[in-house]
């Protein structure tokens, strides 16, 4: 009997923390095990779970007093992934298995009753920490071998069975570390093109700057006139994903449980719709027990539509204020704080009235309902929105004697030349977009000319724009200036971000 120890990682929103399993198995003594380390309870009940896997295992259990500390004990553990560390660090205190494979090995694993190993949510941000401690290798389950083959630097294994990982201790077999299939970066999936969108040049226009600058987006019409599809056709404006930012984007999904077996690495930044029915849990994250990402944290580096946004009401909406401000979200828990990425591009789309006929001159409602309504979108949610345009009721399906829509191709071609000029600008101080750009770097070291903010100035002396305002109406400028090729922007874009922000919602 000995004392030994094994690792695993407890998860706190996609922050990982390495854990050190101990296992202090005595001689002699009333048989009993203590599980040390502030565990829930999933995690106190895997007590019966690994004593039962061993036993199925046809290995001895040891019958005396069986000690297992979870340290950092101060950081609490949830799930069930720790249910294979543990049991390997009862078998090799109990001295039934070597334990010189279990040094820098990270097991990850829930146990069934007859030793299955069964998967788990989190695999790679739980990875990826394990290597930043510098763990040399880990043992997974096989089915998520896969997604754990996506950390490059540690070498992973995966098991179906308790008993393969006690024969791999024994080094009596090697475990598998192929997936099959491999999990590779996934090719860019079809891309929705802009020349199916009739009409609407302003929102067209409005679409491409968002795409250029990272910018968010407020559309108002009345339904049918391609709010929504528009919205759905700016991610194949957007430039590809890094390997950096689609391994977050990956991760996130893999706490959600939303990553599939067959899922790789892809490109494409993700876009999400939510249904105005969803929770404010669901949005911005949350839950009972282990807070899980919400929406916004899922569209990371990607696209939140919110659709009919009047109708998911001021309690919803308002809760989006400080994820758009600092890009992530923290949730607080009695045992700690969760924080979730959430940088993403906002765009809200939504009726001008509760009626929402075809043609706003048939609209019945009286004004104070179309206040109401529109109202639900607050002035301090409205001051981070930078572009809000009006869409047009389609007055003919026929597009000849005009020019074609533009596609996708073409549209994409200048946002991505607009998003170079602002990379490059910016690379020194580690901004890619204009949108990230903080205001006061922008007054400071980039300031403009007088003349050129001359309506800037007069828009804050009559309190038509906020402080807040007027510094997105400077990116807004800046981005402007990238798309029109110009080096730093002129009174006329200045003016042209203020007419973004002047378009009124009713």
């Amino acid at each position: 009997m000995a004392l030994r120890r094994t690792w695993a990682v407890a998860l706190l929103g996609v922050d990982g923390v390495l854990v050190e399993i101990e296992a202090d198995v005595r001689k002699g003594g009333l048989p009993s095990v203590q599980l040390l380390g502030l565990p829930d309870t999933a995690l106190q009940e895997s007590k019966n779970r690994v004593r039962a896997a061993v036993q199925n295992c046809r290995e001895d259990w040891p019958e005396t007093c069986v000690t297992l500390a979870l340290s950092p004990a101060a950081v609490p553990k949830t799930g069930t992934s720790y249910d294979l560390a543990l049991a390997c660090a009862v078998l090799a205190g109990a001295e039934v298995v070597p334990p010189h494979r279990l040094d820098r090995t990270v097991l990850l694993g829930e146990l069934a009753l007859d030793g299955r190993i069964r998967p788990v949510r989190g695999l790679l941000p739980a990875l990826l920490a394990a290597r930043r401690e510098g763990m040399a290798r880990a043992v997974v389950p096989t089915a998520g071998l896969a997604e754990a083959k996506l950390v490059d630097g540690l070498e992973v294994f995966g098991a179906t069975h308790l008993r393969q990982v006690i024969a791999w201790l024994r080094e009596l077999v090697d475990l598998d570390d192929q997936p099959p299939p491999p999990l590779a970066r996934s090719e860019p999936g079809e891309v929705l093109d802009l020349a199916d969108v009739l009409g609407q040049p302003e929102a067209r226009w409005a679409l491409e700057v968002a795409a250029a600058g990272g910018h968010h987006l407020l559309m108002v019409g009345p339904p049918g006139t391609g709010k929504t599809m528009l919205a759905k056709r700016l991610c194949g404006l957007l430039p590809e994903l890094t390997r950096h930012e689609a391994l977050e984007v990956t991760a996130i999904r893999s706490v959600a449980g939303d990553l599939g077996e067959d899922t790789g690495l892809s490109p494409t930044p993700p876009f999400v719709a939510p249904h105005p029915s969803l929770s404010v849990s669901a949005l911005v994250g949350g839950g009972t027990g282990w807070a899980r990402p919400g929406a916004v944290s899922r569209a990371h580096h990607g696209i939140l539509l919110l659709d009919e946004a009047c109708e998911l009401g001021p309690k919803r909406l308002e809760a989006l204020r400080t994820a758009l401000e600092e890009g992530e979200v923290r949730i607080a828990r009695r045992d700690g704080t969760f924080r979730y990425p959430a940088r993403f591009q906002l765009v809200l789309a939504t009726n001008p009235c509760p009626c929402a006929p075809a043609r706003e001159v048939d609209c019945r409602c009286a004004p104070h309902a179309r206040r109401r309504y529109l109202g639900k979108l607050s002035g301090p949610l409205l001051d981070r929105v930078d572009l809000r345009v009006r869409t047009r009721p389609i007055t003919a399906m026929s597009v000849y004697g005009g020019p074609d829509p533009e596609p996708t191709a073409v549209v994409r071609e200048r946002v991505a030349a607009a998003r170079d000029s602002a990379r490059e600008r910016w690379q020194e101080h580690g901004w890619r977009t204009n949108n990230e750009v903080p205001g006061p770097v922008l007054r400071r070291e980039f300031s403009l000319p007088s003349r050129v903010t001359a309506l800037l100035d007069r828009g804050l002396e009559s309190g038509a724009i906020t402080a807040r305002g007027a510094d997105r109406c400077l990116r807004v400028a800046w981005t402007l200036a990238d798309l029109d090729g110009r080096t730093v922007p002129e009174a006329e874009h200045v003016a042209a971000a203020l007419e973004f922000r002047d378009r009124r919602a009713a």
